[in-house]
């Protein structure tokens, strides 16, 4: 059995205040290994809490997507990063895949390690059942952040996501208001099987197929901008009408983009094609304020806030009010975004 830990209450409140503020694709390969802000401590350094022997830090093993995947995951590992440090408490390391089974090797070493807390963002939304059970039989608490998975919620202990079926159903009915004479979409897909993918994908299929919508390519650049721009480049020189461009990140949207200027298409505000993107990095949104983009989807990577506050709450030995917490996010039209929400906003 392992020591109970208590938490650095002042550290913690003051992060809390100062972090809460409001999802990925450059395309960067997946990488498996482990990092963190320092070398791997030792038993007895983990023992040790500014010299204070009563207060132990609190282990963490934080399992996220590849920082380099977009602006999105580049700002959420930040903000983990400033968060989980050794001067507010914690023992932290961060391991990084876009691959489940990589994800699921490193959730069983920090399990075999006996951390306190398994902070997961799942690569993919299946295949955890198992190493949900064996953290609660070691009696690791395991926190979901940014995404779902598909697992009984008793194998948990808590849930801060984004409600990624929303965040398609604002952009898709965001498009439908338009009002636009034909609807021909390029739809380009993220990685396959992630939450952000199913829930923006999903609102867009349905909606399709009830108005009869012409989806003219549906397929995955897995979040880069490179394989977006292939993609929308194919479609040019297939002589395919289209003027709708779904893509599933600011990342990929930036690709699609680039494809369209080259072709001299227009797109943006009151031209040929339409440009929808998710995330809201400050970057994409200063296209939307141009009025070259129309519309982008919040996706919140700050959740460190959250977290912390989950654990201060546990380590208390309180029940939580709400398992799953699901953030707040906004929907952005290029004909009312203000500066205001780029700077308050933008990532």
């Amino acid at each position: 059995m392992k020591m109970k830990k208590f938490f650095a209450m002042a550290a913690s409140s003051l992060l809390c205040g100062a972090m809460f503020v409001s999802c990925g694709g450059t395309g960067s390969s997946s990488n498996s290994g482990s990092s963190s802000n320092s070398e791997k401590t030792t038993k007895a350094d983990t023992a040790k809490n500014d010299g204070d022997s009563s207060k132990p830090f609190i282990t963490v093993g934080i399992i996220n997507n590849d920082p380099n995947e977009s602006g999105y995951r580049t700002a959420n590992d930040r903000d983990l990063k400033a968060a989980f440090t050794k001067e507010n408490g914690f023992d932290a390391r961060f391991s990084y895949s876009l691959k489940n089974e990589e994800q699921i090797n490193a959730a069983q070493k920090y399990i075999q390690d006996e951390v306190d807390y398994l902070l997961l963002s799942a690569a993919d939304t299946a295949g955890w059942d198992s190493v949900l059970k064996d953290a609660q039989a070691a009696g690791v608490k395991v926190i979901l952040f940014d995404r779902t998975i598909d697992a009984d919620e008793s194998l948990y202990a808590a849930s801060i996501v984004s409600d990624m079926d929303k965040e398609g159903e604002k952009a898709v009915e965001w498009l439908k208001s338009q009002n636009l004479k034909s609807y021909d979409i390029i739809h380009i897909q993220g990685v396959m099987g992630t939450a952000a993918q199913k829930g923006r994908s999903g609102a867009l299929e349905s909606t399709a197929k009830e108005l009869g919508w012409n989806i003219v390519t549906q397929q995955t650049a897995e979040w880069n901008a490179e394989k977006a721009q292939q993609i929308v480049q194919s479609v040019i020189d297939s002589n395919k009408e289209f003027n709708v461009i779904y893509a599933e990140n600011d990342d990929m949207a930036k690709g699609a983009v680039i494809a369209l200027d080259k072709a001299n298409i227009s797109h943006g505000v009151d031209k040929d094609v339409v440009v929808i993107g998710f995330d809201c990095n400050k970057w994409a949104l200063e296209e939307l304020k141009k009025g070259n983009w129309n519309y982008d989807g919040q996706c919140n990577p700050f959740q460190s806030s959250y977290i912390l506050d989950i654990i201060d709450k546990l380590e208390k030995g309180e029940t939580l009010s709400q398992k799953t917490i699901i953030m707040d996010e906004k929907g952005f039209d290029a004909k009312t975004i203000t500066d205001e929400d780029v700077n308050q906003y933008g990532i």
